[in-house]
């Protein structure tokens, strides 16, 4: 279970998995934003979708490895400006020691096209 006060759950190997977290303006719309890309990388599947939660399993292109993809929009009481808030990305293999860097290539690639909108 995720809590959208205190974030998506930790990594447990740095060498398969990444979580990485961003302040932003417009946190609704650029949530919005991450959902949409996120269900446009190729070989994704949509396993839940909420007002501040989506996760989805990525798929590697030859062996179909399994991969979560997570976005939480945390829920910060303490902004007096409503628009500004935190998106975390968490992306995680779920086999094998290492990744090669895909899920940190994943989650960044996410954030470098939501400024391109």
């Amino acid at each position: 279970m995720v809590s959208s006060i205190q974030g998506l759950a930790p990594i447990t190997n740095p060498l398969n998995s990444v979580l990485i977290e961003k302040k932003l303006i417009n946190v609704d719309q650029k949530f919005i934003q991450l959902v949409s890309l996120a269900e446009g990388l190729p070989r994704t599947e949509v396993i839940e979708s909420g007002r501040n939660y989506w996760r989805g399993v990525c798929r590697s292109l030859i062996f179909r490895f399994p991969d979560d993809l997570e976005i939480l929009k945390l829920d910060v009481r303490s902004y007096v400006d409503r628009s500004k808030g935190i998106i975390q990305i968490r992306s995680a293999a779920r086999l094998g020691q290492s990744d090669l860097g895909v899920n940190l290539r994943r989650a960044e690639y996410l954030f470098n096209q939501l400024e391109k909108f």
